[in-house]
């Protein structure tokens, strides 16, 4: 595992990939053509990666030792947009359509030429540069608020340093708000977004849930330290720049 200081200059490629020649061969290319890279050689080392350092990009290998590149590739699309090259021997079209369907920016079968390679990198990150993708503003999926922490991808929640336990609708309503903090998400999109469109009208079901949200965080409903309501237009999370 490669760890550094993010030099925000830089783009940023990440590589989850288990073969030490192609992490080597690729990190003489990327490098040359001015890249800053992380290396992981499996996918929950990858995953923990780009969430500490919001990679620009990610090149995912499906055959990893821990967890099919398919499963890293959807965990991470529950939390980031990040462009995901995948760089595979599989080669059935099953597979490339199987990928994509679940996320991926671009496929590219081993054995493959470092020239078409960089290109395509060179193309997911100008679209994702121009703001094509919501969490292009590089934004890590660790939060660390007051006594709170939170790590979006091992879904942990640590108040004071204990565990805290939600539900599942308790911690995808926090994960939005997380992932547009400082903004205003409206209580009809969250209802959309997290019971669907028919719910849209059920702000009671919103409101009981906060309230037991806020109770879990330790957040004063009087002080609103955490999650700020809106009256009448919905919440946002304070207390992240």
């Amino acid at each position: 595992m490669t760890v550094l200081t993010r030099d925000r200059e830089k783009p940023c490629i990440l590589i989850i990939d288990d073969e030490s020649q192609i992490r080597h061969f690729l990190r003489i290319s990327l490098k040359t053509d001015g890249y800053e890279l992380l290396e992981a050689e499996n996918g929950e080392t990858g995953l923990g990666l780009c969430a500490r350092y919001s990679p620009d990009l990610v090149i995912l290998d499906l055959g990893l030792p821990d967890m099919d590149g398919s499963e890293v590739l959807a965990g991470l699309r529950e939390w980031s947009s990040v462009p995901v090259i995948v760089l595979s021997v599989r080669d059935r079209e099953q597979e490339k359509v199987q990928a994509l369907d679940l996320g991926a920016n671009d496929y590219v079968t081993k054995p493959f030429g470092v020239d078409e390679l960089l290109a395509r990198v060179r193309t997911q990150l100008r679209s994702y540069n121009k703001g094509d993708h919501p969490s292009a503003s590089g934004m890590s999926a660790i939060f660390d608020v007051g006594a709170l922490h939170i790590d979006l991808p091992m879904r942990q929640i640590l108040v004071d340093g204990e565990p805290v336990k939600l539900t599942p609708k308790e911690f995808a309503v926090l994960k939005v708000l997380l992932l547009a903090s400082g903004k205003i998400v409206t209580q009809s999109q969250l209802l959309k977004d997290i019971w669907g469109p028919t719910h849209t009208s059920d702000t009671h079901y919103l409101r009981i849930l906060i309230g037991r949200l806020r109770q879990k965080l330790g957040d004063d409903p009087t002080e609103q330290c955490y999650i700020q309501t809106e009256p009448g237009v919905g919440y946002r999370f304070l207390g992240i720049s």
